[in-house]
């Protein structure tokens, strides 16, 4: 017979509601271990009830996640209680594993709902891996919102404080098991967690998970968040970190393939240098219609517009972006909520900068920050950059906020071009128009916004971005100026990598529904809140008019092609993709005639074109590289198959 224990802590904040007391009860042991497998179970519903209400940002849907039965709320109550359970086993005291399973699912849960604010995705798995990034973002966002800020760290000491004071006095307060009641717990926990872990493969049927109302929608994550909830969800994305083969994935398959006729190598290019510049949200915000302003920020760009870029992600996610942009592969093909410069490329891959440095251009990558961000430092290695200019290599440079200024990082660029007698392929990434867009930012804003719809906080927000378009313009017109002077041809690339975080902006003016870009939506809707603007110019031949909107995976083909030159893929294989679509996102094909394929990896119809790309894609970044050969000549003596 177990000696009677102290009062439950856990007992007694449930007491309001009716929890079971156990001085209430009998000491026996079974009727003592119902007690505290029943405040068990309350404690398990309350860290699934407070994890959603973090991650949705409100009490909107969480009764109906909780009560439905066609939801599976209390099924994710009974996982975090197996967990519980098990955890008050090994540690040999109940309770006491609320106060580490319930940190680990509500800090998670919170930073969801705080992504969500600014970005339109929940939080994945593959989101920790740039932690640091977070961390080296805060002066920032200090600097924004000073008096949230301020808010938040006195809110996190007290947090730490209480935490720790909690767990020193838990001590003496939670109920010792015996181990009788520790071996009742894993008897019951360990083959049920056993059990539910093997039906979490979301690439796998399973009829128990689909009996419990669990399932994975990884084609469309707010959906699978919403209805699976965020701690069953984001267990679904941990696996997606690694990549499968796609059905039909051969060395029969990639020898299949059509290729250009004639080798790369007959055509020799002009030599032509080539700067391709991604600039930090760029976004044209003249788009707003019931917005004005006393000049046009963006004249320059206007007059020598090529088209649109179609990007992939809204308000952040910049290293995906440039991934499509470099290397001409698609995060269409990857699982959802993957960041390829983070989790995939650790060995080398082939891009522009391999592609040019093969015709022996010098390539190198400038970006006025650590280079340790978004994991550039490897990634450029392996991308085949010969040099990659960051913050900690770079002179001290004139900033706007806390960011260096385009001006400043154009002319640093100049300098650099002046001082290389070979023909050069330069890849930048700016700065200056990375949010939060603070009042007092620049000293004055040229740009007057009369915007009678605008709060003044966001009247405010959007002549500050303003501002950043109109200097952006103006290290443009910069650039193409020293360009037009010199002798050798110089083919400039800018476009913005995706829409700028003016959260209410949106919203307040009419231009969107949420202050986030949907992700499934109408051809037009997706075009106004994922365009961006895309400049091709050369110095010899002027503006290439007409491209119309295409992903930023394609730029590479008219990269190339402007150049002088042809390859197997970036002017062969996507050169035949860019005929027929325009668009190749995770959630629809647009075709050249402006009609969608909605959901078209999942129709079982996929086109051959795409389907190739796709399969060409995983061979070269996750397979056996059968067709390094073929397709990428320039890479062979750099890769070497997988085993």
């Amino acid at each position: 017979m177990a000696q009677p224990s102290p009062k439950s802590l856990v007992a007694s904040l449930f007491k309001p509601f009716g929890a079971i007391r156990e001085r209430d009860v009998s000491t026996a042991w079974v009727l003592q271990l119902i007690v505290q497998w029943v405040n068990t179970a309350l404690i398990a519903v309350a860290i699934v009830v407070a994890s959603e209400v973090l991650a949705r940002g409100t009490l909107v849907d969480v009764a109906e996640y909780m009560t439905s039965s066609s939801r599976p709320g209390l099924v994710a109550a009974g996982v975090v209680f197996l967990l519980l359970a098990f955890s008050d086993a090994v540690i040999g005291k109940a309770y006491q594993s609320a106060l580490i399973v319930g940190p680990l699912a509500l800090l998670p849960a919170f930073f969801s709902g705080q992504k969500q604010l600014f970005l339109s995705d929940p939080l994945f798995p593959s989101d920790l891996l740039f932690g640091r990034q977070i961390i080296e973002l805060l002066p920032v966002m200090v600097a924004a919102e000073p008096i949230k800020a301020i808010g938040l760290a006195i809110g996190i000491v007290v947090f730490v404080a209480a935490f720790v004071t909690l767990i020193w006095k838990s001590r003496k307060v939670f109920p010792r098991l015996n181990i009788l009641g520790r071996g009742a717990r894993l008897a019951v926990s360990f083959p049920l967690i056993a059990a539910f872990v093997s039906l979490m493969d979301p690439m796998s049927f399973s009829a128990i998970r689909d009996r419990l109302n669990i399932v994975p929608m990884m084609w469309d994550q707010k959906e699978n968040y919403r209805h699976n909830g965020f701690l069953l969800a984001f267990a679904f994305n941990v696996p997606m970190a690694s990549v499968s083969a796609p059905d039909g994935y051969s060395s029969l398959a990639i020898s299949d393939m059509q290729t250009d006729l004639l080798p790369a190598s007959f055509f020799s290019g002009r030599q032509a240098d080539v700067i391709v510049v991604m600039s930090e949200s760029l976004w044209d915000p003249t788009k707003m219609s019931s917005v004005r302003y006393s000049a046009d920020p963006m004249p320059v760009m206007r007059a020598a517009q090529s088209g649109q870029v179609f990007s992939p992600e809204f308000g952040g996610m910049t290293a995906n972006v440039e991934f499509e942009a470099l290397t001409g592969f698609s995060n269409a093909f990857l699982p959802y909520g993957s960041i390829p410069y983070q989790q995939y490329i650790r060995r080398p891959v082939p891009s522009l900068a391999t592609f040019f440095g093969s015709k022996g251009y010098v390539t190198k990558a400038f970006h006025p920050f650590q280079s340790w961000f978004w994991n550039r430092d490897n990634v450029y290695k392996s991308l085949g950059f010969q040099q990659f200019h960051s913050e900690e290599t770079m002179p001290a440079m004139d900033k706007r906020g806390m960011f260096v200024s385009d001006d400043a990082l154009t002319r640093y660029i100049i300098k650099e071009a002046d001082n290389t007698r070979e023909p050069f392929f330069f890849f930048a990434v700016t700065l200056q128009g990375h949010g939060p867009y603070e009042h007092n930012r620049y000293i004055k804003n040229t740009i007057d916004v009369d915007a009678p719809t605008l709060s003044d906080d966001s009247t405010s927000a959007l002549a500050t971005y303003a501002q950043g378009v109109k200097e952006a313009d103006q290290s443009l017109k910069a650039l193409m100026d020293w360009a037009k002077k010199r002798r050798r041809e110089t083919i400039i690339v800018v476009f913005g990598d995706h829409l700028p975080p003016l959260n209410a902006v949106y919203t307040e003016s009419g231009y969107m529904a949420n202050v986030v870009a949907t992700r499934k939506a109408s051809v037009a809707t997706m075009k106004r809140e994922h365009e961006t603007p895309l400049v091709i110019w050369s110095s010899k031949r002027g503006v290439q008019k007409d491209i119309g909107t295409v992903s930023p995976s394609q730029l590479p083909h008219y990269v190339v092609r402007m150049a002088g030159y042809r390859h197997p893929f970036y002017t062969g294989m996507l050169g035949r993709v860019a005929e027929r679509f325009a668009v190749i996102d995770r959630h629809q094909l647009i075709g050249r005639n402006n009609k969608a394929q909605a959901d078209w990896s999942l129709s079982g119809r996929v086109d051959p074109l795409i389907r190739d790309y796709r399969l060409l894609q995983h061979d070269v970044m996750f397979g056996e590289g059968y067709g390094l050969g073929r397709f990428f000549p320039e890479q062979t003596d750099l890769m070497q198959p997988a085993s």
